[in-house]
């Protein structure tokens, strides 16, 4: 679908996800009690179809668009930083699924109205090796977002005998879970380890991990993992930090006129004023990079270096931002940001998300090489720039 085109319609998941604001903060103690996302919060974002964004409209899927994706994100990350989390890591997997595998296995997975639920980790890889029908699956994973809640894992493996990387979407009843979730933040997302011991995965079950070419589905899926990974943690990082910062206004407001409030104090209001317009410069490049890049791709023209280059700086200076953006809220929120309750959740889960790979040193120090042009003749492989060939 054209960028643009049945604008109102796309719009409508970002609405629906603004209208769960109120109720993900409800819920939020529960997932960060328990470790995992509650029911009520599930059932919801399967009744509004928010497990359903990247998938083929084919397959009865949103097949949403990069910009608008973000909208959703950041809708669902602004009401709990877990439940953005999950959402966004499941519609990666579901939606890389839907649109790469093969016409045997989306039968399987979304036949007679079935809807799946994929979990599972791109970044550090199995071992599969050739065998008859297919792949025999081995290795041990962590961080799988939201396994908790899945149908089916979404694992990446190197093909033993070529060195291929592959995604391997595989039945959650065949891998080995292990609870051990204990963590600063993001307790919610329930981002447990995962083994896997000689799992057969039939023929049409994998795809090549950097695929960019879809079996189904339209443009979005030009994007491949890695872009669908960029759009998650910026519209993630995008959420919460208004969060935190609209939570300090309200404190700071509650406050004001008694003595001593930090609000009618100059050096707060400064750095406030401060952190408010690092934050939306952020958040404005992230909307910029992607706006662009949209153009392009759904305009049927190759996505370039530059383009590739400045999503992904974007994401890490708004990780960055955010990251600054806690440490400011944390010690202007005082005793209440140092107690039990939404700042400290937030501070915490902050500081979950931005250990993240995809905006690491490295990604920084990549983007720096090509922004400066020496890294001609490259392109981007997942976060790093490699010869074509």
């Amino acid at each position: 679908m054209p960028l643009g085109e049945n604008l109102t319609e796309q719009s409508i998941l970002a609405e629906r996800a603004k209208m769960l604001v109120p109720m993900l903060d409800q819920e939020a103690e529960y997932a960060d009690t328990h470790g995992q996302l509650s029911p009520t919060v599930v059932e919801a974002l399967h009744r509004e179809g928010l497990l359903k964004l990247w998938v083929p409209e084919k397959l009865g899927g949103a097949e949403l668009d990069p910009v608008h994706s973000l909208e959703v994100l950041e809708n669902l990350s602004y009401g709990d930083a877990s439940a953005g989390w999950v959402t966004m890591a499941a519609n990666l997997s579901i939606g890389t699924a839907g649109a790469y595998l093969s016409d045997l296995a989306v039968a399987e997975l979304w036949g007679d109205g079935r809807q799946p639920v994929i979990a599972g980790q791109g970044t550090r890889p199995g071992t599969a090796k050739t065998v008859a029908g297919g792949h025999s699956l081995s290795g041990s994973w962590s961080f799988g977002s939201g396994l908790k809640h899945s149908s089916h894992v979404h694992s990446l493996g190197i093909i033993e005998e070529t060195g291929e990387p592959r995604i391997f979407v595989t039945p959650i009843a065949a891998v080995n879970l292990i609870d051990n979730w204990d963590v600063l933040g993001l307790c919610g997302t329930g981002s447990i380890d995962y083994t896997m011991d000689s799992v057969f995965v039939p023929d049409g079950w994998s795809h090549f991990a950097v695929t960019t070419v879809p079996e189904r589905g339209g443009s979005l899926y030009g994007l491949g993992i890695i872009g669908l990974a960029v759009t998650c943690h910026s519209g993630w990082a995008m959420g919460i930090g208004r969060r935190m910062l609209d939570e300090l206004a309200a404190l700071a407001h509650g406050k004001a006129g008694r003595p001593g409030a930090q609000a009618d104090n100059s050096a707060f209001q400064q750095g406030f004023a401060q952190a408010e317009a690092g934050f939306r410069a952020a958040r404005a490049l992230v909307l910029e990079s992607f706006t662009d890049l949209s153009k392009s791709l759904y305009a049927g023209d190759e996505i370039s270096v530059r383009q590739h280059t400045l999503i992904r700086l974007a994401l890490a200076n708004i990780t960055k931002e955010l990251h600054e953006v806690a440490s400011f809220v944390y010690l202007a929120g005082g005793t209440t940001a140092l107690r039990h309750g939404t700042l400290q959740r937030l501070y915490r889960d902050v500081h979950a998300g931005t250990q993240h790979v995809t905006s690491g040193p490295a990604v920084w120090q990549t983007c720096g090489r090509e922004l400066i042009g020496i890294a001609e003749g490259k392109h981007w492989q997942f976060l790093d720039l490699v010869d074509p060939h």
